[in-house]
């Protein structure tokens, strides 16, 4: 029995993080591209506190109770917004922090093995694409 509603609810998560829009969103926001989206993404937390303040009156003038469920769903969303922007920035941080300090260790390891480092810059009498100097 036990194992049985595990495996269902592992299912119905699968299901919920593959297929309701604020879970890609949410996911797409925590990949590397999407982590500079993050604080943007925390304005999406507006319409959806807005809309469970609407529905929130709406039951409050006498309107079906069952509009509850839709006042729980609007303020969960609003909340996973407004959480997930400090935690993509801090993320952000994080993840540009390390790729500075692998670029430079990587810049560090080339200079010490004596490798004469050139920078490719465009002649300016030449079209851009077609000529290259070497310069120090």
């Amino acid at each position: 029995m036990f194992g049985m509603l595990w495996m269902l609810s592992t299912r119905v998560r699968h299901f919920l993080r593959r297929y309701m829009p604020t879970n890609i969103l949410i996911a797409v926001l925590h990949s590397r591209r999407g982590l500079k989206w993050g604080v943007p993404a925390m304005l999406l937390a507006v319409p959806y506190f807005f809309a469970a303040a609407v529905f929130a009156g709406m039951v409050a003038q006498g309107r079906p109770g069952w509009l509850n469920i839709l006042v729980l769903l609007f303020v969960w969303n609003a909340l996973k917004f407004f959480v997930a922007g400090p935690l993509c920035l801090a993320r952000l941080v994080q993840v540009r922090m390390k790729e500075a300090r692998a670029r430079r260790s990587a810049r560090v390891r080339i200079l010490s093995e004596g490798v004469r480092v050139y920078r490719v810059v465009a002649s300016e009498e030449a079209a851009p694409a077609q000529s290259f100097e070497l310069t120090r």
